[in-house]
């Protein structure tokens, strides 16, 4: 005689538990993409997009110290603070270029402006026009032949120099009154360290 096995019974009903729908079931795949998109995908795309940036800053910066003359632009806002060389507004044909060692460090600036502007480049200086002389080539030679300028001809051109106490920075100016409406300034501000 052999025993028999008891059955064993069928798992209970839960109740509340149904069974899902496909388009439920599809719903619930395509949320748990979206989130796993957004963990994995959001900082995988910050991170090729800050690597980009990181690599082109660095090629800026990489042009833009390896620059060995004037370059057109606005020197940075920290440069026109350091040097006290307030481009006015307007101002066009601007360029500048900067030159540091341990002894002395140089910003080179260029611009145009019109009358008005001239007047508000002198006072930020803490100068004024009538301080500008006749022919008085305030910058001198080895600052020209660094920035490549070159005042001779019949242009009047007009100049001071504003010597402040150090730490302040000194600046040589040069204007270019062929256009007294629109005068070409050339400025030189040096600072020791």
């Amino acid at each position: 005689m052999t025993a028999s096995l008891p059955r064993q019974a069928a798992p209970p009903q839960q109740p509340g538990r149904r069974v899902e729908d496909p388009r439920h079931k599809a719903r619930r795949r395509a949320l748990t993409l979206l989130i796993i998109v957004l963990l994995i995908g959001v900082p995988a795309g910050y991170l090729v997009i800050s690597a980009n940036q990181s690599r082109n800053s660095g090629k800026d910066k990489e042009a833009a110290y390896s620059a060995t003359g004037l370059t057109a632009g606005w020197p940075s806002r920290v440069q026109r603070r350091l040097y006290q060389v307030t481009v006015p507004h307007p101002a066009d044909y601007i360029a500048y270029y900067e030159t540091n060692n341990w002894k002395t460090s140089r910003l080179y600036v260029e611009f145009r402006t019109n009358a008005a502007g001239l007047d508000s480049f002198l006072e930020s200086m803490g100068t004024r026009r009538d301080q500008l002389k006749k022919d008085d080539i305030a910058i001198g030679a080895r600052d020209r032949k660094v920035s490549g300028w070159n005042f001779t001809g019949t242009e009047p051109w007009w100049g001071l120099s504003h010597v402040q106490k150090n730490p302040s920075p000194t600046q040589d100016v040069v204007v270019n009154m062929s256009d007294p409406n629109y005068p070409m300034v050339y400025v030189v501000s040096r600072t020791v360290p």
